[in-house]
């Protein structure tokens, strides 16, 4: 995921902003870490460079 995301990215269930939390970056995107929104305390997870924004019900 690109660090420029996060001026666009709102949490998906309540629209509140989202805060970063990067385990893993490279010279170009952020490879492993979380998204996480302060106002309904939901987390989700970047794996491979890929954010998933998903409600947590609908994730595997």
């Amino acid at each position: 995921m690109k660090r420029e995301l996060m001026d666009i990215l709102a949490c998906p269930l309540c629209k509140g902003d989202l805060t970063l939390e990067v385990l893993e970056e490279d010279e170009t995107e952020i490879v492993t870490g979380s998204l996480n929104c302060a106002a309904c305390s939901q987390t989700y997870p970047i794996k491979d460079t890929i954010p998933n924004l998903l409600p947590p019900e609908l994730r595997e």
